[in-house]
């Protein structure tokens, strides 16, 4: 697919410092010169913010995991329409926390529901719409739990309450996908500093997008 701009995905277990990293990287791409959207799922747009707010809702827990995954694909298919389209249109560089890799693994492995299964459900959402790369965050859940705890002030959401073996669950499945796709998934140990993840993901920006970040 032609793309005038850039599409680059985060992803990882829940505390693996995805929101911070995409801040830091959009501060660097934008020091170099260009122009650069970040933006999150579910939401970045507000009905799929709107919609988030159900998902994550913490007294919430009796929603079915099948209506879970549709939700998530709704709010992706409005996002990606929305937002993410007319800014790699124009040029942009698209920075997005979380996209479909996520209901591969939260919902189609974690939940159950069967990886196919969601799979199907996305590509009616996304047509044929990936990432251009994408970025794992590897992190234990131990640790991706216990910073949540330390520096969430608004408590946890109904994702971050899920058993410790569910979230284990998704880690495993991440790692199964980035050996499934290992020309679009790298994975990146997310443990150290902030600052040293920071570095690995400039340099493996610059190495794959040389001929855009050439510094």
């Amino acid at each position: 697919m032609n793309r005038k701009g850039i599409f680059i995905t985060l992803e990882g277990g829940d505390g693996s410092g995805k929101t911070t990293m995409i801040q830091r990287l959009a501060k660097f791409m934008e020091e170099e010169g260009h122009p650069v959207i970040t933006t999150r799922e579910p939401g970045g747009i507000e009905i799929s913010e709107k919609i988030r707010s159900i998902i994550l809702d913490p007294a919430h827990t009796s929603m079915d995991a099948r209506t879970e995954a549709l939700l998530y694909a709704a709010a992706r298919r409005q996002h990606l329409v929305e937002k993410v389209k007319p800014a790699i249109e124009q040029g942009a560089i698209v920075l997005c926390d979380r996209f479909v890799d996520s209901s591969l693994v939260y919902q189609g492995f974690a939940r159950g529901i069967g990886i196919d299964e969601v799979a199907t459900i996305n590509r009616f959402a996304v047509d044929d719409w990936e990432p251009d790369a994408t970025f794992y965050l590897d992190i234990e859940p131990e640790l991706g739990l216990a910073r949540i705890n330390a520096s969430r002030g608004e408590g946890m959401d109904r994702l971050d309450m899920e058993s410790i073996s569910f979230h284990h669950k998704v880690r495993d499945a991440y790692l199964e996908l980035a050996r499934k796709f290992p020309e679009r998934i790298t994975i990146v140990d997310a443990s150290p500093a902030p600052e040293q993840v920071e570095q690995v993901l400039k340099d493996l920006l610059k190495k794959r997008f040389i001929q855009n970040f050439n510094v």
